[in-house]
């Protein structure tokens, strides 16, 4: 296996994976744990006040927060592990010594990029699949013991669960799934066909099949030209194509999906001719260019660390650290244009991508050679 990795990676490559894998690990357990203590000492006072279970701290709140905020940071991580070790290599001549024995710069970006692949694949593997399901437990125990207050309920709701399919809930609680003052309207060719209403209806949480309701104290009107057929009822059990998460929307919800639930969830969404995607739309998109940024982050950062400077490394980590934020900084903006102004949300997930690989073009010329 040695020897076979030797071939495939020479010594040089696996010096530098090593060196930076190793440095973003370590960067992330540093600041990862300097934030766990704040938001700790932040939060006692919630979690004393509220009875919070020592366990359920640590597994279901942190464990779940650790992840989250690791892979949220990614970027900032890998422009810090990237610049310190090599701040150090060139401040050791080691880049000096690579590059006088013929090794171009662009052959030495080759075990970075190399590094920056596997950092990108397990950030949206996680961020994708795993993230998600950690979200859903950490959020409920927010709402239990740090005192955030989720929606769930609405009122006058009122959507488009198919083609000319709508409907309407005076009342919905999603505590308990249920929704009251239910009417239910069918129109083809622009003409009404049927027209249900129920003091109550409930969604059957246990049911094997998805979009199972139960209608209590229901009545169908079904008209046929100039004829009216008229249903009564004290139960009815019926699949209605629609959800409890399609009724009540929660800050956050977004990050709760998988990225397969998103792309389902939108496309549901805009078949219904829901406006109220967008967040969903940036978010599934922000995953995918979140994990493109570790290439160009990592190439602004070996470019600038690279050069030997008198005075360390002071110089090249600010300017990164500089550069890090104010990408974070612009994902932020541009996730919020897309959500307030109508700006697509594929160009407002790429935007940061899109204006800072021009930076990594310019930073890679300027690099030493």
């Amino acid at each position: 296996m040695k020897r076979l990795l030797a071939r495939i990676l020479p010594r040089l490559d696996r010096y530098i994976i090593s060196k930076f894998i190793g440095t973003y690990i370590y960067s992330i357990l540093l600041i990862i744990s300097i934030s766990i203590v704040f938001d700790y000492n932040e939060n006692l006072a919630k979690f004393s006040n509220n009875h919070a279970p020592v366990k359920a701290i640590i597994f279901d709140y942190y464990a779940n927060f650790v992840p989250y905020f690791a892979n949220l940071f990614s970027p900032l991580f890998v422009f810090i592990a990237v610049i310190f070790f090599t701040s150090k290599l060139a401040g050791n001549s080691e880049i000096i010594a690579m590059l006088a024995s013929g090794t171009s710069f662009r052959r030495l970006l080759k075990p970075y990029m190399i590094s920056a692949a596997l950092i990108a694949m397990l950030n949206f593997y996680l961020g994708a699949y795993v993230i998600p399901h950690g979200n859903v437990t950490r959020y409920n125990f927010e709402t239990l013991y740090k005192n955030k207050k989720r929606i769930t309920s609405a009122s006058n709701v009122q959507l488009q669960i198919s083609p000319g399919v709508i409907a309407y809930m005076q009342q919905y609680d999603n505590n308990v799934k249920r929704g009251y003052g239910f009417s239910l309207d069918k129109f083809e060719d622009k003409k009404l066909v049927s027209h249900m209403t129920a003091n109550m209806i409930q969604y059957d949480t246990i049911s094997d099949s998805r979009y199972h309701w139960k209608a209590v104290n229901y009545k169908v009107r079904t008209l046929k030209g100039l004829r009216e057929h008229i249903e009564r009822g004290t139960e009815l059990d019926t699949m209605i194509m629609m959800e409890p998460m399609d009724l009540v929307y929660s800050k956050g919800q977004q990050e709760t999906f998988t990225s397969p639930e998103l792309l389902r969830y939108i496309s549901k969404q805009q078949e219904r001719g829901s406006q109220n995607v967008v967040q969903y739309e940036v978010e599934y998109h922000k995953r995918i260019a979140t994990s493109f940024a570790s290439f160009i982050l990592t190439i602004i950062g070996a470019s600038l660390a690279a050069r030997k400077r008198k005075g360390g490394m002071g110089l090249a980590l600010g300017i990164g650290l500089a550069l890090s934020f104010s990408y974070i900084l612009l994902q932020t903006v541009s996730a919020t244009f897309a959500i307030n102004s109508g700006l697509p949300a594929m160009l407002a997930a790429w935007i940061p991508n899109i204006i800072y690989a021009g930076i990594a073009y310019f930073c890679y010329r300027q690099a030493p050679n």
